[in-house]
């Protein structure tokens, strides 16, 4: 029996990574896209996939994706994305934004064009990762707070104007997530920087909680439709508002 086809973006770490495993655990066959070969073909390997190398923002490597897709697809996790600074909007760093627009935005809708044929065929489902950044503001993030309220706004219209293809739209939007990179590469690299996100925090989200979330929502029957979920630890009952132990 032929299994059902996932297409996760952003596949070499993190949530992307731990929904490539999750999914294929489902039984999916796992199409894992990214920009780093070596780590995508290592996972495509562990999880009997298939490993492209794509870059969301580049028209050609989704192109490729889309071959390598063929004519039908069942989900689409669009994950592909980041965060970069934390500087206030009258300091930031405006090309650091145009990046963050560029991936969270512009490469989710990208995706989606390039593969909504092969959904459509097979009646499947894009599961954008978001973030609650796309639901309320914060100090030091306004560039990432854009680009995830744009991604929002997106698939609001996306949903509107799906409603008569046998397509889902699902938004999954975490809160504090511990993952392997996502505050390492915000924080360029800074390990120190990025382990204080997490410091004495009670029992944050693991990237493997979000990837329980994707497989959840991709398994539903194909009429029931998950329009967002907002996932947060129990320890972050606002964005501002983290329950850390004292040291």
């Amino acid at each position: 029996m032929t299994r059902p086809l996932a297409v996760v973006t952003g596949a070499s770490s993190g949530i992307g990574r731990a929904s490539a495993r999750r999914l294929a655990a489902e039984g999916f066959e796992v199409i894992c896209a990214a920009r780093r070969t070596d780590r995508i073909e290592a996972l495509a390997a562990e999880i009997d996939g298939r490993a492209v190398t794509c870059d969301v923002t580049k028209a050609d490597d989704l192109a490729a994706l889309a071959r390598e897709v063929g004519d039908r697809l069942d989900v689409l996790v669009a994950n592909a994305g980041g965060a970069l600074g934390t500087e206030h909007v009258v300091d930031a760093d405006l090309d650091e934004w145009r990046t963050m627009y560029e991936t969270n935005v512009i490469g989710v809708a990208a995706s989606v064009q390039a593969l909504m044929p092969a959904l459509i065929t097979g009646e499947g489902e894009v599961i954008v990762i978001g973030s609650v950044a796309g639901h309320v503001s914060y100090e030091g993030g306004g560039g990432y707070v854009a680009a995830k309220h744009a991604v929002r706004a997106m698939l609001g219209s996306l949903r509107l104007e799906m409603y008569d293809q046998p397509v889902r739209i699902c938004e999954i939007d975490p809160g504090m997530v511990e993952s392997d990179e996502f505050s390492l590469v915000r924080f360029h690299g800074d390990a120190e920087k990025a382990a204080a996100v997490y410091a004495g925090v009670v029992d944050p989200l693991q990237q493997e909680d979000i990837a329980e979330c994707v497989a959840f929502v991709a398994t539903r029957p194909k009429h029931v439709n998950i329009d967002s979920m907002v996932v947060r630890p129990r320890s972050q009952p606002a964005q501002h508002k983290v329950h850390r132990r004292s040291s």
